[in-house]
């Protein structure tokens, strides 16, 4: 099974991502992750990219192309794999392609998740990353704002750069300059699976699994 997921930030990839993930038994390659262990890792680099992704913009194709096939063509992938976060430009998509061809992989389903613009603001100015555990929350989906439901310490929520308002509305404005028209690239190769990123988890899993089924039989 080899999977590509779409959608602006904050619909709900990445957590469909590792359920499928968990599901098929093939990894979920999250070009988040990716970048973010290059950031951690301190060397120049890492400072580069960091810099990068705080004003909202996209890390340049080279070193995406660079990352991405190097991931692809490990054995860890060779069963299959969920690939979250790429291609994000039109150039990527070429690029990811020519990869395909190289490793002669066929069959792919291409599923995008949709969500109106409001309420990815919404949850990403809502977030909040406990400085004491680096436990993740939305202040919508608890009681206490004070405490962190991971550690039970009190006071240590912080709010990343990355969920500014400006910084959100600048990185959706690029998706749809830059990564909307992948959608185009790839209608005229495969079919589209749409998922209403509006529901529950539960509810869209549910929906992804039915239609990933509906196109295997086809």
């Amino acid at each position: 099974m080899r999977i590509i997921i779409f959608g602006a930030p904050r619909v709900g990839k990445g957590t469909q991502a590792k359920i499928l993930s968990s599901h098929y038994k093939i990894p979920h390659i999250s070009t988040g992750d990716i970048l973010r262990k290059i950031i951690d890792d301190g060397k120049e680099i890492g400072l580069v990219v960091k810099d990068i992704l705080s004003k909202g913009e996209l890390v340049p194709d080279s070193i995406m192309k660079e990352l991405i096939e190097k991931t692809l063509k490990s054995d860890n992938c060779k069963s299959g794999f969920i690939l979250d976060g790429f291609p994000r430009t039109l150039a990527q998509a070429v690029l990811l392609e020519e990869i395909f061809a190289e490793l002669k992989l066929e069959t792919l389903f291409f599923i995008r998740i949709q969500i109106s613009e409001n309420v990815i603001v919404n949850r990403l100015t809502q977030r909040r990353v406990c400085a004491n555990c680096g436990y993740i929350v939305n202040l919508n989906l608890i009681e206490n704002h004070d405490e962190c439901p991971s550690c039970r310490q009190l006071g240590t929520f912080t709010k990343r750069k990355d969920d500014e308002e400006e910084v959100i509305r600048h990185r959706l404005e690029v998706y749809h300059k830059t990564t909307a028209p992948i959608l185009e690239y790839y209608k005229s190769k495969s079919d589209i699976i749409i998922i209403d990123g509006r529901k529950t988890v539960e509810e869209i899993t549910s929906d992804i699994f039915s239609a990933l089924e509906k196109a295997q039989s086809n």
